[in-house]
């Protein structure tokens, strides 16, 4: 348990000092949450402040949960074969860190590109994860070329990637076992559930049909 603590606080400590939205804002001397949807996160930023604002936002956004994975490994490393659910745990904490930064009143991003950090952490680890990738990229990018809504696509995506993440657990292909490999479906099902929680308002205007597509030159909230 202690292990998992000292996880979720790292990934707390990164998911908020890396507000990488706000502080990209702060250098072209705005606050990123006064201006579009409100938040922090790659969508606002790239509508607010041009598509290379965006690029590096996210970048930098889904960085953080990869750092967090190095340091989990090279400090815990695989001793008690729970790595993968401790990477889980640093994962999910940059997702709560980065929605809610506690030196911005708790006002940050909407955790899309945090949780696609997670998803990129598994890239090389274990081996049968790089799928996870692979397949989250080709499902974004399809439902929001389709339906042309960025909130939709992230939802989608994130949704089958923890559909994914039990199938592969049942199939044996996640070096987990027990109790431990329930844990992790756990884990990954919070880090889903706060993406739809965040995204309460995209999903209401998805319904009303009034959510912004790619392209209009309108100030509705947006993913981010």
């Amino acid at each position: 348990m202690f292990e998992r603590v000292i996880c979720l606080i790292l990934g707390y400590l990164l998911g908020s000092v890396i507000q990488a939205g706000y502080w990209y804002g702060r250098l072209n001397h705005i606050d990123i949450r006064k201006y579009g949807s409100g938040n922090a996160g790659t969508t606002n930023v790239m509508r607010t402040l041009g598509r290379k604002a965006g690029i590096i936002t996210y970048l930098f956004d889904a960085l953080k949960p990869i750092i967090c994975t190095v340091i989990i490994h090279f400090v815990f490393g695989n001793k008690n074969g729970n790595e993968l659910l401790l990477i889980m745990y640093g994962g999910l904490g940059v997702v709560v860190g980065h929605n809610f930064p506690f030196y911005l009143k708790f006002k940050g991003g909407k955790g899309i590109a945090a949780s696609s950090g997670v998803v990129l952490s598994l890239l090389f680890y274990p081996a049968n994860c790089w799928a996870f990738t692979v397949l989250g990229a080709v499902t974004f990018a399809s439902v929001t070329y389709i339906s042309k809504y960025v909130s939709l696509g992230s939802l989608v995506a994130i949704s089958l990637w923890f559909i994914e993440f039990v199938i592969w657990g049942c199939a044996g292909w996640l070096p987990l076992e027990g109790n431990v490999l329930y844990e992790s479906y756990g884990v990954v099902f919070v880090i889903t559930l706060l993406a739809f929680i965040r995204h309460s308002g995209n999903i209401k205007r998805l319904i009303n049909g009034t959510e912004r597509k790619i392209g209009q030159k309108k100030t509705e909230e947006a993913n981010g």
